[in-house]
C-alpha cells in the first residue's frame, strides 16, 4: 500500500474519532480540535459515490454528495438519521443548531453533533454553495424536529384528524354539487346551442356533425377538470394536517402554485392578443347587426337591393353573416395563443384533411341548395312535384328540401336530387295567370265530341273549387284506334288542395255523363255492346252509399276542406 494512501486513511480515521470525542466536550472547550478534525476529514472528501438524501420524519433535510473517510453519502445519511432520531427521542425539545468552521458546518441536536456539510457536498455545477445548503438544511432539520415532537402529541393529532374529516365532507358535497350543476348546465347549453345553430347559415351541417354534442363533451371535460382541481386541493390540505404526510402536501401545493403561476404568467403574456381578438369579435358583431338591419328593411320592402328578392333575403343574410365570421377568424388567427406552434399547425392540417375528405358530399348538397335557393324555383308553401314526390314545400334547408304530401307524409329530398330533377311548381302563377290541372277521359267515336266537351265543362262548372277565370277548356289530345282522348283543363282555387279538387271534379264528371246517358268507356272492342254502359240515376246511391239531400254536384265535406285555409 502506498504511504500517502495509508497516511490519508489514518488521518481520516483519526478525524472521525476526534469529531465524535469533541461532541462531548463542554461549551467552554476551544473549537480547535473540531476544526482540525474537519480539516482532516475534508482532505479525504471524494465525489465518486452516488449522492444520498438525509431524511428524517419523512422530510428531506439535505443531499450529501461527498464520501468522507471511506464513508459514502448513503452511510453518512443513514448514520445521521439514526443519531437525530435517538437524540430527539431522549429530548423532544432539544434545540437544533449549526456551527460554521473553515472546512465544514457542523449540525447539532441538543449540543450533540449529528452530521457535517463539507464544501464537496455542494453541487458546484448547479451554482450551489455550502452556506446556502447549510441554511436550507438547518431550516429543514428544525421543521423535522418540530414535526417529530408533534407526532408524540395525541391532542394535536386528534385535531388534525377532525379537520381532515371536515374537509373530506365538504369535498364530497362540492363534488356532488358540481356533478349536478354540470349535468344541468350541459343539457341546457346543448339545447341552446342546437337552437342557435338552426338560425345560423350552415347550421344544419354543424348539427349533423354533432356540434351540440361536442359542446356537451366540452362542458363535461371542464367539470372533470374542475373536479380534479378540487381533489388536488383537498388532498393537499388533508396531507398537510399530519406531521408525517406534511412534506407530501407541501410538495403538492408548491407544484400547484408553480403550475398556476406559470399559467398566469403565460395568460398575461397573451393578454394583448386576447384583447385584439375581443376587439375583432366586437367589430364583427357590430357589422352583423348592421347587415341584419339592412336585410330586415329589404324583407319589409322599405329598401331594395339589386339581385336580392324576398325569397332570397334570409339565405343571403346568412351567407353574408357567415362570410363576416370567416373574415374575422382569418384576421384573428395570428392572435390566437399557440397558433404559430408546430402542434397547432399540425392539428390544423389534420382537421383540414379530414374535412376535405369527408365533406365532399356535404359540399355538393350545400352548393345544390344554394342553386335551388337562388334560382327561386321553390318557396316555402309552394305545391310542387319533384320526381315522383308531390306536396307542399315546408322547408328549404342547406342540405335538403322537405315537402308534405296530401297524405300528410313528410318527404326529405337531398338538394342534389332537387337540383338535378325537374321540379313542377303548381303555386307560382296560381294567383295571377292560373295553373291548369288536367284530367282525361276516353269516349268512343259514336258519341258526339261536342256533347263530350259540354259534359266536361258542365262538370267543371259544378265543381266549386274550379275557377271561372281563366275558363276551363277541353282538348282532344289524341284520336285513338277505338276511342278519343279528351283532356279537361281547369284552374283550381287552391293548388295545395289539388288532389281534393280533382276528387270532386271526377265525381261530377261521372254524375254528368250518367245523367245524360253517355258511357265513359275506352273499348278495344270486337263488337258493340247491346246497351250503353252507364249508371242510371236511380242507382247512383246504391248500397252502401247514402242519398244526399243536396243539389247534384255538391260534396260538402270535400268542399269544406277545399275552402279551408292552408
Amino acid at each position: 500500500m502506498p504511504r500517502s494512501l495509508a497516511r490519508r486513511i489514518v488521518w481520516s480515521t483519526f478525524a472521525v474519532a476526534l469529531l465524535a470525542v469533541s461532541a462531548r466536550v463542554s461549551a467552554q472547550t476551544s473549537g480547535e480540535p473540531i476544526a482540525t478534525a474537519l480539516t482532516a476529514a475534508a482532505s479525504s472528501a471524494q465525489a465518486s459515490d452516488p449522492p444520498a438524501t438525509l431524511t428524517f420524519a419523512n422530510r428531506a433535510i439535505v443531499v450529501l454528495r461527498a464520501t468522507i473517510a471511506l464513508r459514502p453519502p448513503a452511510v453518512r445519511a443513514s448514520t445521521a438519521a439514526d443519531s437525530i432520531g435517538r437524540l430527539l427521542e431522549e429530548n423532544p425539545d432539544a434545540p437544533v443548531t449549526s456551527q460554521r468552521y473553515a472546512d465544514g458546518i457542523v449540525f447539532s441536536v441538543g449540543g450533540q453533533p449529528v452530521f457535517v456539510i463539507f464544501a464537496a457536498d455542494a453541487d458546484a455545477l448547479a451554482g450551489e454553495t455550502m452556506d446556502a445548503k447549510a441554511e436550507s438544511a438547518l431550516a429543514n432539520l428544525t421543521q423535522a424536529a418540530r414535526e417529530a415532537a408533534e407526532l408524540r402529541q395525541p391532542g394535536r393529532l386528534a385535531r388534525a384528524a377532525a379537520t381532515a374529516i371536515g374537509a373530506t365532507i365538504l369535498f364530497v358535497l362540492a363534488i356532488w354539487f358540481l356533478v349536478r350543476i354540470d349535468i344541468k348546465v350541459a343539457s341546457s347549453l346543448t339545447d341552446a346551442t342546437e337552437r342557435g345553430l338552426k338560425r345560423l347559415p350552415g347550421g344544419e351541417v354543424m348539427i349533423i356533425a354533432r356540434a351540440p354534442r361536442l359542446v356537451h363533451w366540452l362542458l363535461t371535460a371542464t367539470g372533470v377538470l374542475f373536479g380534479l382541481f378540487l381533489t388536488y386541493a383537498w388532498l393537499t390540505f388533508v396531507l398537510r394536517q399530519f406531521p408525517y404526510t406534511r412534506p407530501w402536501g407541501e410538495s403538492l401545493r408548491s407544484g400547484l402554485l408553480s403550475t398556476l403561476g406559470a399559467a398566469a404568467a403565460r395568460m398575461l403574456s397573451h393578454l394583448p392578443d386576447l384583447l385584439m381578438i375581443l376587439g375583432i369579435v366586437l367589430v364583427t358583431r357590430l357589422a352583423i347587426r348592421i347587415v341584419n338591419g339592412a336585410f330586415a328593411s329589404v324583407e319589409k320592402g322599405n329598401v331594395s337591393l339589386p339581385g336580392v328578392y324576398p325569397e332570397t333575403v334570409q339565405p343571403t343574410r346568412r351567407l353574408v353573416v357567415l362570410l363576416l365570421w370567416l373574415f374575422a377568424l382569418i384576421v384573428s388567427y395570428e392572435y390566437i395563443p399557440g397558433s404559430n406552434t408546430d402542434a397547432f399547425k399540425g392539428i390544423s392540417v389534420f382537421v383540414g384533411l379530414v374535412v376535405s375528405l369527408g365533406s365532399s358530399g356535404i359540399m355538393n348538397q350545400m352548393m345544390s341548395g344554394m342553386m335551388v335557393t337562388y334560382s327561386r324555383a321553390l318557396r316555402v308553401g309552394d305545391f310542387v312535384r319533384i320526381g315522383d314526390a308531390e306536396g307542399t314545400v315546408t322547408h328549404l334547408g342547406t342540405l335538403s328540401t322537405k315537402i308534405r304530401n296530401p297524405r300528410n307524409e313528410e318527404i326529405t329530398i337531398p338538394n342534389a336530387v332537387v337540383a338535378s330533377s325537374p321540379a313542377v311548381n303548381f303555386s307560382r302563377h296560381a294567383e295571377t295567370d292560373g295553373v291548369y290541372t288536367p284530367t282525361e277521359v276516353g269516349i268512343g267515336y259514336d258519341t258526339p265530341w261536342r256533347q263530350v266537351q259540354a259534359l266536361l265543362l258542365l262538370a267543371a262548372e259544378r265543381t266549386p273549387s274550379v275557377r271561372t277565370h281563366p275558363k276551363p277548356f277541353v282538348l282532344q289530345t289524341s284520336l285513338g284506334d277505338f276511342y278519343v282522348h279528351y283532356t279537361l283543363l281547369v284552374c283550381v282555387e287552391n293548388p295545395n288542395r289539388r288532389m281534393a279538387a280533382l276528387n270532386v271534379l271526377h265525381a261530377n264528371i261521372q254524375d254528368a255523363f250518367n245523367e245524360f246517358g253517355v258511357q265513359i268507356m275506352s273499348p278495344n272492342y270486337e263488337a258493340d255492346p247491346e246497351g250503353r254502359k252507364v249508371v242510371p240515376p236511380a242507382k247512383w246511391h246504391a248500397a252502401p252509399a247514402r242519398p244526399e239531400p243536396l243539389p247534384v254536384g255538391t260534396h260538402t265535406e270535400v268542399e269544406a276542406e277545399l275552402k279551408a285555409p292552408i
